[in-house]
């Protein structure tokens, strides 16, 4: 079993052509990377805004399959192959840890929420990963006290990821814009100040955050922040990726170390 504690970490994966850049995201991702490989970590355990499902659900597949959940990209993106392990102990743990709460569920896979952004930090796909379900019957607080339960397994050899985007409405996307819009910029700011000051009952709190309809139209790309938030408490964030574009997407990430 690992020796030190593990990271906790949010990552912004935006839209799904990130995969294929070498931009300052890719490399703020791949530098994140190598301090996990740095770390040794047993594996990661992945909350993936993109398994939003009717329940909180954790993978047990020895070899979960790559989830390809978009559409109308280029032939070059669904040609890219990321295949880590999955890891029964973790699986078990988290059982253990949430108990009657979580169910085992292997329909779904490594999804682009975490298969993007692993493919720029761990590209080797040399880390197991096991998912977990961002619950949609669920709300914020609890998606907090999830993290907070989770939290031992960062002291027992894991990482836990959560993928998502702070600012996230894909209605307002502008294309052509490779900036944030104003309300993007302000809602962004206002989490990073909470987080930063580990005022964690205003982001849980996050409706009454300024342009909060505007960021989060939708709940499940915010919400692994929170059980990020819930499985570091106490701890000051690394803050990585501080981008915005597309007009409403927010890359910004944190890191607790």
């Amino acid at each position: 079993m690992s020796q030190k504690r593990q990271m906790a970490l949010f990552v912004g994966h935006g839209d799904p052509m990130m995969a294929l850049r070498d931009d300052e995201v890719a490399h703020g991702l791949r530098a994140v990377g190598e301090r996990i490989l740095a770390d040794k970590p047993l594996a990661i355990l992945a909350v993936s805004a993109h398994w939003y499902a009717p329940g909180t659900l954790v993978q047990s597949d020895p070899a979960p399959r790559q989830v390809n959940d978009m559409y109308g990209f280029p032939a070059e993106l669904y040609a890219i192959q990321y295949h880590p392990a999955g890891h029964a102990g973790l699986t078990a743990r988290v059982q253990e840890l949430l108990g009657d709460a979580v169910a085992v569920d292997d329909t779904w896979g490594i999804d682009h929420g975490v298969w993007t952004p692993l493919h720029h930090m761990l590209p080797e796909a040399n880390i197991p990963v096991v998912e977990l379900s961002v619950n949609q019957l669920a709300d914020a607080q609890y998606a907090y006290d999830l993290g907070k339960k989770l939290a031992p397994l960062r002291d027992e050899g894991f990482v836990v990821l959560g993928s998502g985007n702070v600012v996230h409405n894909l209605r307002e996307v502008e294309w052509d814009n490779p900036q944030g819009t104003p309300a993007n910029e302000a809602f962004d700011a206002a989490v990073r100040g909470a987080v930063e000051a580990r005022e964690d009952e205003k982001l849980v709190d996050y409706a009454a955050l300024p342009h909060a309809d505007y960021a989060v139209p939708t709940p499940e790309h915010y919400l692994p922040l929170l059980t990020v938030l819930g499985a570091s408490q106490g701890e000051k964030p690394e803050v990585f990726n501080d981008i915005r574009n597309l007009g409403s997407i927010s890359m910004t990430s944190y890191l607790f170390a």
